[in-house]
């Protein structure tokens, strides 16, 4: 049922009112936050911050992350409706638009891993991402993913539509396969621990050999059906993965599987050459649960080089 307040709300969208809705916007946020705290404050500002986020001109759109309306007032990285604010006005401007506009550091750098998923070129002229993560999508990066699905489809009047990627998507062109015993985790390992960071329903280990004896250590019996795909395949899912919280976005991902992927790497940082160097040599296995949820992902991931492989697993109901 639509609300007054929701009625409301959308007459002044269609009016153009923009300055009004800000101002109900800073309003409702400050006395929420000044009543129950930030979490009340931002359920109470969800519907309205994504509908400035989405249709305001991107001069106005930008100023619900400024703090020139005081205390309480300006929406954060984690404020969201279906998704988070600064993703929502992520899809709808270019950078071009956006980067004289945007203050506040934390939301430009989201803002800006956005445009790269969705397509953009900012290796030229922006300023350099804090951990190196390239502001342009990797050739690897770019071949996984279907039509329009690396950022959530936002709506006009709320809420958004996303693909529901998971790995293995099928059972196709996977057989059945025998895998070792069980054994000989590594603990420690600062890959493992930034690879479990991706989300809060996946399990990580790692072990010393091939990516099916990381698999043993996951997977729901000896024998499976299963089998090797590239990585780039992989990808889409992983980076989702990081970004299915309604706080969180796609770039969410994207930074977290770098910093992932360079620990692997035996880096502290997501280091370019060497991401892209174990990207080309790694082997990586998936296989099928009969057990999955909507939402699931089974990969495990070897390095020829280092010897060591990690398996990444876990079924979520989105």
């Amino acid at each position: 049922m639509i609300t007054y307040q929701e009625h409301r709300l959308r007459t002044l969208v269609e009016g153009g009112r923009w300055h009004d809705l800000l101002a109900v916007y800073r309003q409702v946020r400050a006395a929420a936050v000044a009543r129950e705290g930030e979490e009340a404050a931002v359920v109470e500002t969800a519907l309205l911050g994504h509908l400035i986020a989405y249709a305001a001109p991107p001069e106005l759109a930008v100023r619900l992350f400024d703090a020139d309306g005081g205390p309480g007032t300006s929406a954060g990285v984690v404020d969201h409706d279906a998704g988070p604010l600064w993703e929502v006005l992520a899809t709808r401007h270019s950078w071009l638009r956006l980067a004289p506009l945007l203050g506040p550091a934390p939301v430009r750098r989201l803002v800006a891993q956005t445009r790269v998923l969705i397509g953009e070129d900012l290796s030229y002229g922006a300023e350099t991402d804090p951990e190196g993560v390239p502001l342009l999508l990797e050739p690897w990066e770019a071949v996984g993913w279907g039509e329009g699905v690396r950022v959530r489809d936002y709506l006009p009047g709320g809420g958004a539509r996303s693909a529901l990627l998971t790995l293995p998507a099928t059972r196709e062109g996977l057989g059945p396969v025998l895998l070792p015993e069980p054994d000989g985790r590594l603990r420690g390992q600062p890959a493992t621990g930034a690879l479990a960071a991706l989300a809060d329903w996946v399990d990580v280990v790692c072990v010393r050999g091939p990516a099916p004896r990381a698999a043993a250590q996951l997977a729901p019996g000896h024998r499976v059906t299963g089998g090797y795909l590239p990585f780039a395949i992989a990808y889409p899912v992983l980076v989702q993965a990081g970004a299915t919280e309604r706080s969180r976005g796609s770039a969410h991902g994207r930074l977290a599987l770098w910093r992932a992927l360079g620990a692997m790497a035996g880096h502290d940082g997501p280091d370019r050459a060497a991401v892209n160097a174990l990207v080309a040599r790694m082997r990586c296995f998936t296989w099928w649960d009969p057990a999955d949820g909507l939402r699931h992902l089974h990969l495990a991931m070897e390095d020829p080089a280092t010897g060591l492989s990690w398996a990444v697993s876990g079924s979520d109901e989105p």
